[in-house]
Parts: C-alpha cells; sequence; structure tokens
C-alpha cells in the first residue's frame, strides 16, 4: 500500500517526500548563506561606523553627541523626514486611487508623467527652483521639493497593488452596508498597506541620505553636517557619531515601519474576478481633480526641466563640449546598468527568505540590508575605502568597488520591489512544480521569476535611477579620470556656472526617462499580468 502525505495524496518517488526533497533543502541552505553574506556586505558600512565609535571610546563619544548642534541638526532632520513620509504617502496614495479607481480623464498619461519625476534627480529639482528664486531655501522649500522629488516612490506600489485588488472584497463591504469612504478604509487601505509602508519607507531612508538637494537648498540635516565636517577640517569623530546618529534614526524607522505593516499574507492564487474593479464617478469633481494632478505634474516637472531648458538657453556660461558629454553620459550608462544586475541579485536571496521563509533569522536578514542606506555615500565610500585598502587592497581605486558601494546603498530599492512580488506570487505555484518533479532551479526558472519578473524589473529601474544620479560616493570612488552626468553636473552648480551645468542635467535626464517609463508600465502590469 502506497503511503499519503498529510495532505491526503499519495506519496511516490516524485512526491514532496521523493527525491527532490534533499534538493529543496539543499537550495534553501544556500538561499540561507546568501542572504547572510548579502546582509553582511550590507552591513560594512554600519560596522565602520561601530567600530570607530567604540575606538573614539566613550567619554569623547558622549561629548561629541550631546553638543547642541546634534539636538538642532536631530530636529531638523526628524520633521524633514516625517513631514516628507508623510506629504509623499498622501500625494501618492490619492494619485493613485484617482489614476486607478476613478474616471479621470487621460489616466495613461497621468501615469506616466507622476511616475516621471524620478527621471529628475532631487539635487536638480533643487537646482531648478534655486537657480530661479532663492526664497525656497530653509525647511518649507526643503518640504517641498523633497516631496515633489520623492512622491512617486509611493505612487508606483500603491498604483499597482489597486490595479489588482479582488473587486469582490469591495462588492462584499457594499453589499453589507459599507458606504464608498468606509469602504475604502476598512477594505482598500489595509490591502494597501505593504505598498504603503514600502513606498514611505523608502522616501524616509532616502532622505535620511540626502545630500545634493539639501546642501543646495541651505537646509542642515545630519547628512549635510557630517558632509562639512569632512570637508572642513575631516573631522572623523565628530562626523562618525553624527552617522551613528542617522544609523539610530534608520532604526526607528525600520522597526516602525516592521510594527505598522504586520503578519497578514497578500498573495492570493489566481487573479480574483476577471472584471476590473469599478471606476467612481468623479462628476463635479472632475475638474478640480484635473487641475490637482496638473498643478502636481507642473511642480514636480515642469519647474526643474523649464529651469534646465532657461539656462540652455540663456545661460552665459552654456556650452556643449559634446566630447564631454558623450564619455560622462556612457560612463553613467555603464555603471547604472552594472549595479541595476548586481543589486538586483543580490535582492534575490534576501527577498526569498523574507517572504517564503518568514522567521526571526529571515527579518533580521532582510532588515540588515536598510541600514547602508539611511547613511550618507560618504560615509559608505569611507567604509569601503578603509575596508579595501586593509584587506582587498587590489580592488581600491576600481570600478567594482564603485558598485559595491551602489549596491551596498540602493539595496533597499531592489529588496522592496522584489518582496512585494515575491508577496503576490502564490507559493502554491512552486508547490505544484516540484510535486510534478521540477528540482528548485527549474521550478524558479519556469514558475518563479515569470511571477515576479515585473518586480525584478522595477526594482532594476529604481537602481538604475539612482545611480545614474548619484553623487557622493562617486565623487570619492571613482577611479582616478572616471566622471560622471552627476559630478560634473556638480562640479559646475558648485562654481554657480548654472549655464555649464544644464547639459549635464538635462542629458541625465535624457537618460533616466527611458528606465521611469519602464518602471511605470511594469507598475501597471506587475500585477495583472
Amino acid at each position: 500500500m502506497r503511503r499519503r502525505s498529510r495532505t491526503g495524496g499519495p506519496t511516490g518517488p516524485r512526491g514532496p517526500a521523493g527525491p527532490t526533497g534533499r534538493p529543496r533543502e539543499a537550495a534553501s541552505a544556500l538561499v540561507l548563506v546568501a542572504g547572510t553574506a548579502v546582509a553582511l556586505l550590507a552591513l560594512i558600512p554600519l560596522l565602520f561606523v561601530v567600530v570607530y565609535t567604540v575606538v573614539i571610546g566613550p567619554h569623547e563619544a558622549w561629548a561629541l553627541l550631546v553638543r547642541p548642534r546634534i539636538g538642532e541638526l536631530l530636529v531638523n532632520t526628524t520633521r524633514l523626514v516625517l513631514g516628507c513620509m508623510v506629504l509623499s504617502t498622501a500625494l501618492g496614495t490619492a494619485a493613485a486611487w484617482l489614476v486607478e479607481r476613478s474616471d479621470l480623464p487621460a489616466r495613461r498619461l497621468w501615469h506616466v508623467l507622476l511616475a516621471a519625476p524620478l527621471a529628475v534627480p532631487a539635487f536638480v529639482n533643487s537646482f531648478g527652483w534655486v537657480s530661479l528664486t532663492p526664497k525656497v531655501e530653509g525647511y518649507a522649500g526643503a518640504l517641498l521639493i523633497v516631496t515633489l522629488s520623492y512622491f512617486p516612490l509611493v505612487y508606483l506600489p500603491v498604483a499597482a497593488m489597486l490595479r489588482g485588488l479582488d473587486p469582490a472584497l469591495e462588492e462584499t463591504a457594499y453589499a453589507l452596508g459599507l458606504g464608498p469612504w468606509r469602504t475604502f478604509v476598512r477594505v482598500v487601505v489595509p490591502q494597501l498597506r505593504p505598498a504603503m509602508l514600502g513606498g514611505g519607507l523608502l522616501v524616509g531612508i532616502h532622505l535620511l541620505a540626502e545630500f545634493g538637494a539639501l546642501q543646495m537648498l541651505r537646509f542642515p540635516t545630519f547628512t549635510t553636517a557630517i558632509y562639512d565636517q569632512y570637508r572642513s577640517s575631516f573631522n572623523g569623530p565628530a562626523a562618525n557619531m553624527i552617522a551613528s546618529v542617522l544609523v539610530l534614526c534608520c532604526l526607528v524607522l525600520l522597526m516602525g515601519e516592521l510594527r505598522l505593516r504586520g503578519h497578514q499574507r497578500y498573495a492570493r492564487l489566481g487573479r480574483g474576478s476577471a472584471r476590473p474593479a469599478p471606476r467612481r464617478t468623479l462628476g463635479r469633481l472632475t475638474l478640480p481633480a484635473t487641475l490637482a494632478m496638473t498643478g502636481l505634474v507642473l511642480l514636480s516637472l515642469g519647474v526643474p526641466i523649464g529651469s534646465l531648458v532657461h539656462w540652455l538657453v540663456v545661460g552665459s556660461s552654456t556650452a556643449f563640449p559634446i566630447g564631454s558629454l558623450a564619455s560622462t553620459a556612457a560612463t553613467s550608462l555603464g555603471l547604472g546598468l552594472g549595479a541595476a544586475v548586481l543589486t538586483t541579485a543580490l535582492a534575490m536571496p534576501v527577498a526569498w527568505l523574507a517572504v517564503r521563509h518568514r522567521g526571526t533569522v529571515s527579518t533580521i536578514l532582510e532588515r540588515s540590508t536598510y541600514f547602508a542606506n539611511a547613511l550618507p555615500g560618504i560615509v559608505v565610500a569611507l567604509a569601503l575605502v578603509t575596508v579595501s585598502i586593509r584587506f582587498v587592497r587590489p580592488v581600491y581605486q576600481t570600478s567594482l568597488l564603485l558598485l559595491t558601494a551602489y549596491a551596498i546603498m540602493f539595496l533597499p530599492r531592489a529588496v522592496v520591489s522584489v518582496r512585494t512580488a515575491l508577496a503576490q506570487a502564490p507559493p502554491l505555484l512552486e508547490d505544484v512544480s516540484h510535486s510534478l518533479g521540477h528540482g528548485p532551479l527549474a521550478t524558479l526558472r519556469r514558475v518563479t521569476l515569470p511571477l515576479i519578473a515585473p518586480g525584478l524589473g522595477a526594482g532594476a529601474a529604481l537602481v538604475f535611477l539612482a545611480v545614474v544620479t548619484e553623487l557622493t560616493a562617486t565623487l570619492l570612488l571613482a577611479p582616478i579620470g572616471t566622471a560622471t552626468l552627476a559630478t560634473q553636473f556638480w562640479s559646475n552648480t558648485a562654481s554657480a556656472a548654472y549655464g555649464a551645468a544644464a547639459p549635464y542635467g538635462a542629458l541625465m535626464v535624457l537618460i533616466s526617462a527611458p528606465a521611469t517609463y519602464l518602471l511605470s508600465t511594469e507598475a501597471r502590469r506587475s500585477v495583472t499580468s
């Protein structure tokens, strides 16, 4: 008599207890080893900060932490991060609902335009505003500009989840007597929570490490203070203690997001109802909604692009050095593509453990990948310089070290995208594949990768966008003689040569635009394909 499995099915030579059991266990062990290695790599900057703090000693460290300046920077950083997270979440969610759930005219066009600000780096956005008027300097201007730069990080995942929600859930709520508003709050918002919190977390962590935009807006935060310490006197102890406070801020964000996210599962088998979700008729609100979307696009996209065009036309220092533009563009493209592939590959085992093998270890590994993203690029760069000189000197001043820095800094972007895609990919399909005798690699290639391909593309696009516009780590780690569009743009803006900077800024936007478009289209298909 054939044995029967716990689920009641016969267990033969190709069943769950058959030959595929050991390969699956081996594959799980390899994924755990790979995830641990990725987490350790991502923790190098944090370990650098910790070791440096221990070397400083408790008395000097405490004296550096209790200065009034630290309190001022903490207030500035906290209110800017919290304000930007709240505003970005509100703007991103509202815009996503209008595009995906209302009868707003030209919804496809709005979707592309709302994702397009990702193609404009935050420091280029600041350049666009500051070069036109100095009134945006300070907290209000900083909050406005960083929110306009980062709200697409919330809009895209929320729009994707809204597009993929089963309308039967809302129809059930209506049948139980709930109105549209109560249905949205009690049924839709809980389903959107992973996207809202994940996007908000990306906004907060990225803003903790933002340098160029805030330096240009003259709004001091921990990151600008670290840069100033190193630039003025190379004051390592003071800068390192400021970096340690940034690590604590990142820890608070991670723990808060983890607590709010909860332990609900959001994957389902199949696509739910074949009918699209019913769209709400805006009626008299159509014109105000259209005007609001137009204003948002003009502020986030029109001002920086209009400013670049203005300086290209009338700037007294405007020039078009074809050789320099071509070489810096090729360098930025090569680094962006290489870092996108590397970072997405590193994100896979971490995201897999976080979704398919939930537990304390997998949670720790996933959370570990976020810390470096909260540290300024200058701290990540100095940590890698120290490690490479002491332990792997051949990689010092090489493109490999620079790509490693990019991977460490932007790993959370890929992890969030891949994790979201895996969370919506039913694990039952993988179990069916294993029960049919397919090994882990075959199942990954034929079942899992097709399901999560949109998430992989979105993560790679996010990393590419970040690398093409990265500034501080590139300044420190790029091999001698290597220049990118971002470093050339910054060099010219630092000397107030706005016309000379404009071509590099415009080229950055043009290079980032295709990746942004790909990101927007993949977000629309990610939960429906």
